[in-house]
């Protein structure tokens, strides 16, 4: 309350007081009548510094209130958004992201029928993987990945890496140093399967240890490996390197790549096999095959090459691979390689990092009033097994295929290939081993 309204309230009592003679001239106001309207007047006045200070005292707490619900403000307004589909929780240091993908295969193989092969409709889980990666505080890092495909439990990667600027470390089951085509994950490959010398030559993840150092448009890998996880017990010790230069040219992107495989077997009943199926994976007959060859140790020599230039795209590799065999007065060298090109019919284009193809991201997804990315593929697929008196056969594979990606983690594929086959290791009834295998593949998938 205002003092001007505290003197207003005394006035008016006050002028009460004074009128009372001029009005009530018959009734005069005793000493104690005057006295006991004084004592109103104070207790009034006491009332009102009562009030004046729960009212200051409220003023004072609405003013706290309010600086309070301020910062909170600024607090939450400072606070960064979370980052969506990167992790799931992070804490001094630490992360986790699940991991995993699901892909379902079918189609049919059609090869001449007095050859005796196994063919027609097939289909199968391709993969079925789920893991989970991230970090650990010090700039270590883990990726694990099991797959459950073909009623098997099998490790996929399984590393620790510790990365320290352009340098990384990585100790575990992963991939060793062979191919474009072998390093670029199944989810972003342009063909159901990849190319058949990286079958056929034995690319899989060894267990070993690796250092990558990669700086601008320079990337240089190498490692020791030993074998697969499920063929611990053998005695291969291997190393593999690669080089990679990978510069832009305006909105273009090249890749110019060589690598080096060299594996020692340490055993004198030590085998190696080559052979590969038409195509899919579902079918297991193989018309090229160099059967069980004593060896010492393999060799080989990859050279790759690939660009991106807008919609279009186009790659090549070619991969020798030598067989030391001590029984033999010359050791075989194989050849495998592909030429292929491809168009987005979208306005979208393949995905690119660190040395190898990475996902295909569509410009107008489905769900976003989009159509999501098509692409078409042409592929020639050339596997020669026939060296040194080996007659493993030679498969010439001519590929097309569609891709339609509704979304960054969805695609559905369709694979045509008509596979030309000389020296073929299942002849037919007149004994004829030149003759052509028509394949057909269909792919759904999705991947976290």
């Amino acid at each position: 309350m205002s003092r001007t309204f505290r003197m207003s309230v005394a006035a008016a009592a006050l002028s009460c007081t004074m009128a009372t003679p001029v009005f009530a001239q018959d009734t005069p106001v005793s000493a104690a009548e005057l006295a006991e309207m004084r004592a109103a007047l104070s207790a009034m006045n006491a009332r009102i510094d009562q009030l004046e200070g729960e009212l200051a005292a409220a003023r004072a707490a609405n003013e706290a209130q309010d600086a309070v619900i301020a910062a909170n403000t600024e607090a939450a307004a400072a606070t960064p958004e979370p980052v969506v589909n990167d992790q799931l929780a992070k804490n001094d240091g630490w992360s986790f992201k699940p991991r995993g993908r699901l892909m379902f295969d079918a189609g049919s193989v059609n090869a001449p029928d007095s050859t005796g092969a196994s063919d027609g409709f097939g289909n199968e889980v391709r993969r079925a993987r789920l893991g989970a990666s991230g970090d650990i505080p010090g700039g270590f890092g883990y990726k694990f990945e099991i797959d459950f495909a073909g009623n098997e439990v099998e490790v996929a990667d399984a590393i620790l890496t510790y990365g320290d600027g352009p340098l990384e470390v990585a100790i575990g089951h992963h991939n060793n140093f062979q191919s474009l085509e072998e390093l670029t994950s199944s989810l972003h490959t342009t063909f159901i399967e990849r190319a058949a010398f990286t079958d056929a030559f034995g690319f899989e993840r060894r267990i070993g240890a690796s250092v990558q150092y990669a700086s601008g448009a320079f990337l240089a890998q190498a490692g020791v490996f030993t074998d697969n996880f499920d063929d611990t017990a053998t005695k291969n010790r291997g190393v593999d390197a690669r080089v990679v230069f990978m510069p832009t040219a305006g909105d273009a992107q090249l890749h110019f790549g060589g690598s080096i495989h060299y594996n020692d077997l340490d055993n004198p009943a030590a085998s190696v096999r080559y052979r590969q199926r038409p195509l899919v994976h579902f079918t297991s007959e193989r018309f090229v095959d160099t059967g069980n060859l004593g060896a010492d140790s393999e060799t080989g020599f990859g050279l790759e090459a690939a660009g991106i230039f807008g919609r279009f795209h186009a790659a090549a590799e070619g991969f020798w691979q030598k067989v030391d065999m001590p029984a033999m007065a010359d050791s075989p060298t194989f050849f495998g390689g592909y030429v292929e090109a491809g168009v987005f019919l979208t306005d979208d284009t393949r995905g690119y990092k660190g040395g190898k193809f990475d996902r295909t991201k569509p410009n107008a997804p489905v769900g976003e009033g989009g159509f999501g990315s098509l692409q078409f593929n042409l592929r020639y697929d050339h596997l020669d097994l026939n060296d040194a008196g080996i007659l493993g056969g030679k498969q010439a594979g001519y590929f097309a295929s569609l891709i339609w990606k509704p979304t960054d983690y969805t695609a559905f594929m369709v694979n045509y290939g008509r596979l030309q086959y000389t020296d073929a290791v299942q002849p037919t009834a007149t004994g004829d081993t030149s003759y052509g295998v028509d394949a057909i593949g269909l792919r759904a998938q999705i991947d976290f």
